[in-house]
């Protein structure tokens, strides 16, 4: 069975990140008098991010981590943060080749979908400001706050392909630079499910998760569909 669809990520994975989500998420976290570091902070890269949110407090013994009403007011600050770095930073870009990756794929007659641990707002302004759907590049989008619960879970990819309808989950592939990606992949039970180093996690961290194959450049998936 031939690959006919191929879910990516975005920050990190198609979107040229500086290790800004986490850096942000940080001070969200900071704000709310709680320190933690950079390294604890993408051990949580890929998930939604209340969950993230509220897993960062947890694990530094905060016992706001189940008050839900702090957990949305602190994700409504991240939302508003991330949402001013995306409209205006000057470094927001797409990571290099992603268009023509995108475009040959296209060719090839395999659909195109992105999906992340952003709410809609967020994904939202990336969308704008890298133009990939004005361009036709991309046939789906879904975010965490579309479903019950995101990544690891499996249930963006199943919407997509509902969306999209795509038959087979053996005739999908998921893209992504975290541990979550490729659990999300392997809990759907993607075909291929494919690891990119040059993102959040290492060549050796993504090698401790499941995946099929691990890649340095999304140009490597041409030779692998």
């Amino acid at each position: 069975m031939e690959i006919a669809l191929v879910v990516f990520d975005i920050a990190g994975t198609t979107l040229h990140d500086e290790s800004n989500v986490a850096k942000v998420l940080q001070q969200t976290i900071q704000w709310a008098g709680v320190s933690v570091t950079l390294e604890q902070v993408n051990e949580v890269m890929g998930y939604a991010k209340p969950y993230a949110i509220r897993y960062l407090l947890q694990q530094q013994k905060d016992s706001r981590y189940s008050d839900e009403t702090f957990i949305q007011e602190l994700h409504a600050r991240f939302v508003t943060d991330m949402k001013a770095h995306y409209a205006n930073h000057p470094a927001i870009r797409e990571k290099e080749g992603v268009s023509a990756v995108f475009a040959a794929l296209k060719a090839k007659g395999i659909k195109i979908a992105l999906d992340t641990g952003f709410d809609r707002a967020i994904t939202n302004v990336i969308l704008e400001r890298v133009g990939w759907k004005q361009q036709g590049l991309i046939d789906a989008v879904a975010t965490s706050d579309q479903v019950a619960f995101g990544r690891p879970y499996p249930y963006m990819i199943y919407r997509i392909m509902e969306e999209l309808e795509i038959r087979s989950i053996q005739s999908v592939a998921k893209v992504g630079d975290t541990i979550s990606d490729l659990e999300e992949g392997t809990n759907a039970g993607c075909r291929y499910v494919i690891g990119v180093t040059t993102g959040a996690y290492t060549r050796e961290e993504l090698e401790k998760g499941p995946h099929t194959h691990l890649v340095a450049s999304l140009d490597e998936l041409l030779s692998i569909f």
